[in-house]
């Protein structure tokens, strides 16, 4: 089955304990983003490793290698499970990342292209002509495996695609998991978990339909019934 990362999109450390302890103990996975992350700091992610949670850090790192691989080598330091860098920072400093977090626990995720990103949002970023977004994506995807990722950070729209392209072995991570009734706000590939799923996601990231429901416990529950069921 799918794992459900819980993302901690709040605006300070008291916050996020307090959420994490309104959930359910199956909620045992938990995303550290930038807004956390800078109120918070490494703190926030030691209290959770001491509490037994998995801790997914998603920081986006993107800088020259020697900058990223120390920042790679700190995060595993904090025993984070998976850490985020951008793919479009190059083979270099893919490669700086996986040999500082070698032999750690802590594995890389590559980010392809924004979810928030459609083609028209890339057309203008990239300079070009409307381009397919989803062979974009494979692209991006196939350089940061060739060069040390353990995964991307994908759309479940672009999902299937990179299963079939490169393998099994391939960790997906698919942000923008909504319960079939939310709200999608900036994010513009929206599924529900058992669409990801099916989609060949490994890891689902749930924000808003957790932490935002009035009661985040039975959001929770409802999202791991659908993954059963699935």
């Amino acid at each position: 089955m799918a794992e459900v990362v819980i993302a901690l999109d709040v605006p300070s450390h008291a916050a996020a304990l307090d959420l994490v302890d309104r959930l359910p103990p199956e909620a045992n996975f938990f995303k550290v983003g930038l807004e956390l992350f800078i109120t918070a700091g490494p703190p926030v992610v030691t209290e959770l490793r001491s509490q037994s949670r998995r801790v997914f850090l998603d920081l986006k790192l993107h800088d020259i290698p020697n900058t990223v691989e120390a920042a790679a080598r700190a995060a595993a330091e904090l025993e984070a499970d998976l850490i985020t860098i951008h793919a479009l920072g190059g083979p270099r400093m893919i490669e700086a990342a996986r040999r500082a977090v070698e032999g750690s626990g802590t594995k890389l995720i590559a980010v392809t292209v924004l979810t928030s990103l459609s083609e028209s949002d890339l057309a203008v970023t990239w300079g070009t002509s409307r381009p397919d977004r989803g062979e974009e994506v494979a692209r991006i995807a196939s350089l940061a495996i060739a060069s040390g990722a353990h995964g991307v950070v994908t759309s479940a729209q672009e999902a299937r695609q990179l299963r079939e392209r490169l393998g099994p072995d391939l960790l997906i991570v698919t942000p923008g998991i909504r319960l079939y009734d939310d709200e999608h706000d900036d994010h513009a590939g929206v599924v529900t978990p058992r669409q990801a799923v099916r989609a060949g996601a490994d890891v689902l990231v749930v924000g808003r339909s957790v932490t935002r429901a009035p009661d985040p416990r039975e959001a929770f529950v409802r999202i791991h019934a659908e993954l059963v069921e699935t």
